[in-house]
């Protein structure tokens, strides 16, 4: 089969983009890792597809790890696929909407940025028994995240300690993704993440540094919104409103989405 694609990144977290609105491309895992694998396919984080919503929004979006397991969304691949999605369906929107496995999402485009309103993050757990370089603090923004503050960023090494965190039996059996995260100004933060499904740190990642925004609050008490600083060399922003109980709301994550280039690859 010949699949055309597009090629995209979000503050470095980069993707494949199909459209997959008939529903004829049924993608195996083993293909989709073969297409995110950077020597022998087009080389990413994941997949992003594009099919039929099967509510009142304007399309489902798909996710896919680079290792071709599903995930329930991804931060920056919503920006990137909101962007795909508006060039899509044409026009001059600025205003989607589309379905994930953790809830309806909203996107805006706002110049060369995308704003999304991610769902409200669920299960945290403060200090939890996951021992590491620094206590470890855990939040579902979408997807599981564990979030350690350290005092060495830049030489703390990320594939070992995040690996160690992410296959703990604390999350058995499905794992999840460690961040590691500098303070670098009460407002302003700095992340490196280890993503479960790649099996490395990547250049960003949006739910992550949501999850570091948010505990970093309840931390700190610092407002929003609240800029982090990702190793793809961006700066993003996320924005939110606490609430009670350690609870919150309107929660956006807002940043670059970039178009690399168009292609087709046969699979």
């Amino acid at each position: 089969m010949n699949l055309s694609f597009t090629k995209m990144n979000g503050a470095g977290n980069d993707f494949v983009v199909i459209d997959n609105r008939a529903l004829d491309k049924n993608l195996s895992k083993e293909q989709i890792e073969r297409l995110c694998d950077r020597h022998r396919g087009v080389g990413a984080d994941g997949l992003l597809a594009v099919e039929p919503a099967e509510s009142g929004a304007d399309v489902k979006f798909r996710y896919y790890n680079a290792d071709g397991g599903e995930a329930e969304m991804c931060g920056n691949g919503a920006r990137c696929f909101g962007r795909y999605t508006a060039r899509l369906l044409g026009g001059d929107r600025t205003f989607l909407t589309f379905e994930t496995i953790a809830g309806t999402l909203k996107a805006e485009l706002i110049g060369s940025d995308v704003c999304i309103d991610m769902s409200d993050p669920i299960d945290l757990e403060m200090n939890s028994p996951v021992e590491s370089v620094a206590p470890v603090h855990n939040f579902n923004t979408g997807v599981p995240h564990a979030v350690v503050f350290v005092d060495d960023l830049e030489n703390c090494d990320i594939v070992k300690n995040g690996a160690a965190i992410r296959y703990h039996d604390h999350y058995s059996p499905n794992g999840t993704n460690a961040n590691f995260v500098g303070v670098l100004a009460p407002d302003h933060l700095a992340v490196r993440t280890y993503e479960r499904g790649v099996e490395g740190e990547t250049l960003a990642c949006g739910t992550g540094i949501t999850a570091c925004a948010l505990i970093h609050h309840l931390l700190t008490d610092s407002p929003s919104p609240i800029k982090i600083d990702v190793q793809g060399g961006d700066t993003l922003s996320i924005g939110f409103k606490a609430g009670p109980d350690q609870t919150f709301t309107k929660v956006t994550l807002t940043g670059p989405a970039d178009f690399v280039f168009d292609g087709e690859i046969t699979v």
